[in-house]
């Protein structure tokens, strides 16, 4: 096509209405003779596939979404040693920018069961609005999802699915018990608020790299790439320069200009994601900071309460010296001994009072800490302590390598425990019953030290972390579904000691 198409980079256009759902608010606007579906989602389920390390093939069909209910396509499914290999072909996909300016590409993704998104690579629509593309995965269950995105290098679908898997009669894997869920990147989210593109001329004669790398630099820098990952986003610039000069020069090979392009996308995405986790960093130091001052004050009034406690038994101690002194000398004093008597009842009592305080400064601090634990995950009252519960989402299926977003809330708890350096945390980790008893208590062991050795990095002392594993034996539901399975499946924190005192309602939680 030799004409040029000039696209003003401005809003997202946001048209969607999607099926499994989870979360989502609909509005319907109108435009002219056009209706606008805008769609806040948070994210989507899909069915999963097992492939059951088949030897054969197995082909799996494609769905247009409501997003674009006219594509279509399918793929075949190859168990290979260690991989499996995919050979998708699409049809009638129409121009990715007819969802938003800022798309210009699509991307096929992997979907594991517990969420986590592969980019497979990107499909690059052909003249006659079809594309193949074949690519691996390590992974054994996964659903199939294509989404516009703004270049090919990104890390997290956006809410622009366009297709889905389907179970077909030549489907030979088996369909998972529960929906692959995962994350989407909302609609809008590479066009923060106020952020404005100059507009971008599409030239037939430039290769579509060349304005993927224009995005992929354009959105690293509206996320903090520039403040918090300079060198790497000052790289990312040099090699967009180096693009633009091979872009003004009609006479040089395209091949070059592509690598280049190319080159940048990459850089851009990384120095985006550093100054993403830089941010992450900086928020976690503050809200540690806030919790290292509640705990200091919390601190400063129990040994207020316990000073306050000492010197009222010894207070109560004199009085009762002086009555028996007194006693000794005169009966004819027992006005003045009956005096000093009330007077020693009244201390005793003000040290009573001291120790019903100290006692209850020691539930307030539980109160508060169980308080702060609950913001980040699911924490109960028993017995035994505060018990921290944390699903087996905390890691990749039959693995004990911690997941980023495990890693964040961990690190969270941390800047919580580390203000309170009396207390004790017990790790405990525990499985479902699928797989061998040996194997299932290795990976309690291995989970629970992965928890305990993340948690001392992160500053929690040594000797005040501990781990077990348990592996199947201690289920809290049954292990004949998977939804029980699931709970099953899980690592507890038990963080107690004297600072905390007794529950605060010792009938409350339940011992696991």
């Amino acid at each position: 096509m030799k004409s040029m198409l000039l696209l003003a980079i401005g809003s997202a256009l946001s048209l969607s209405a999607f099926a499994q759902v989870t979360t989502q608010t609909t509005v319907v606007e109108s435009t002219g003779s056009q209706s606008t579906f805008r769609v806040i989602e948070t994210s989507r389920t899909v069915q999963a596939i097992n492939y059951l390390h088949r030897s054969g093939a197995t082909d799996v069909g494609l769905a247009g979404t409501a997003l674009l209910p006219s594509a279509d396509g399918k793929a075949k499914v190859r168990s290979k040693r260690g991989t499996m290999e995919v050979e998708a072909e699409f049809g009638n996909l129409q121009s990715p920018t007819t969802f938003g300016s800022e798309y210009l590409t699509y991307i096929l993704w992997a979907i594991s069961p517990e969420g986590r998104a592969v980019n497979l690579g990107e499909v690059l629509v052909g003249g006659n609005d079809r594309s193949k593309l074949t690519a691996t995965t390590d992974l054994q269950s996964f659903a199939l999802i294509v989404t516009a995105e703004p270049y090919y290098a990104v890390r997290q679908p956006s809410d622009v699915v366009v297709l889905e898997n389907v179970v077909t009669q030549d489907t030979k894997g088996t369909s998972e018990a529960v929906n692959a869920k995962y994350e989407l990147m909302e609609r809008g989210g590479y066009l923060p608020t106020g952020y404005k593109f100059d507009p971008v001329v599409l030239n037939a004669n430039l290769p579509l790299e060349f304005y993927e790398a224009r995005n992929a630099l354009r959105i690293a820098q509206s996320e903090g790439a520039e403040t918090y990952a300079g060198e790497s986003y000052q790289h990312a610039v040099e090699l967009m320069k180096t693009a633009d000069n091979y872009a003004t020069n009609a006479h040089v090979d395209k091949k070059p200009l592509i690598a280049a392009a190319r080159e940048a996308v990459q850089t851009a995405e990384d120095a985006r994601e550093i100054a993403v986790k830089k941010i992450g960093e900086n928020r976690l130091a503050e809200e540690r900071q806030a919790s290292s001052d509640a705990q200091t004050t919390a601190q400063a009034q129990a040994d207020n309460a316990t000073a306050q406690k000492e010197q009222a038994q010894a207070d109560a101690a004199k009085a009762q010296a002086d009555m028996a002194t007194s006693q000794a000398v005169s009966a004819a004093a027992v006005t003045a001994a009956q005096a000093d008597a009330d007077q020693a009842r009244s201390t005793a009592q003000q040290a009573q009072q001291g120790e019903d305080q100290a006692v209850s400064d020691k539930a307030a601090m539980r109160a508060q800490l169980s308080e702060q634990l609950n913001k980040i995950l699911e924490t109960r009252d028993s017995a035994r302590g505060l018990i921290i519960s944390m699903s087996d989402v905390l890691f990749d299926t039959g693995r004990y390598s911690l997941k980023p977003g495990a890693r964040e809330k961990l690190a969270k708890i941390a800047g919580i425990l580390i203000a309170y350096p009396s207390l004790n945390i017990e790790v405990g980790g525990y499985t479902d019953n699928v797989g061998g008893d040996d194997m299932n208590q290795k990976l309690s062991e291995n989970r629970a030290g992965a928890v305990r050795d993340y948690l001392v990095q992160e500053g929690v002392l040594t000797n005040s972390v501990s781990a077990k594993g348990f592996g199947n034996t201690l289920p809290v539901a049954s292990n004949d579904s998977s939804s029980g399975r699931q709970e099953n499946r899980r690592v507890e924190l038990v963080v107690s000691g004297d600072a905390i005192g007794s529950p605060v309602n010792a009938t409350t939680g339940s011992l696991r």
